[in-house]
């Protein structure tokens, strides 16, 4: 018997329990909080993992902004920088995954290095 264990990408609604339950709007303070609680020490979660109760929730509440025809699905959706994964279960909220956070750089270092034109005229191929 061949048996392979894998491990599901998305959170166990039965066994992991949601962070944050809505009642009949969408509550960005509420999200905003439970972000900034997970966010330490450079790293912030990556996703956020809604039912379908408060997938239309969202929708609900992007469609004031962007308009029903923008927000037809959550598919390749950010919001708050998480992506939004909406899992099959009546109702569930969820920050999860890991992202690092970048640190800035100076942008004078990603500049090109200056290039002497002579040098460069000679390696050029002409036809």
């Amino acid at each position: 018997m061949n048996t392979r264990y894998e491990s599901m990408p998305f959170p166990d609604s039965t066994s992991v329990a949601p962070e944050l339950e809505f009642e009949d709007a969408w509550d960005v303070e509420a999200v905003s909080a439970l972000i900034r609680s997970k966010c330490d020490h450079g790293e912030t979660p990556a996703f956020l993992f809604v039912g379908r109760k408060e997938a239309g929730l969202l929708r609900e509440h992007l469609a004031e902004v962007f308009g029903t025809d923008a927000v037809a699905t959550l598919h390749d959706t950010y919001y708050m920088g998480l992506e939004v994964v909406e899992i099959e279960c009546d109702s569930f909220v969820f920050a999860g995954g890991r992202k690092v956070v970048r640190t800035l750089q100076d942008p004078i270092s990603r500049r090109p290095e200056w290039r002497d034109r002579q040098v460069d005229a000679l390696w050029q191929f002409r036809i």
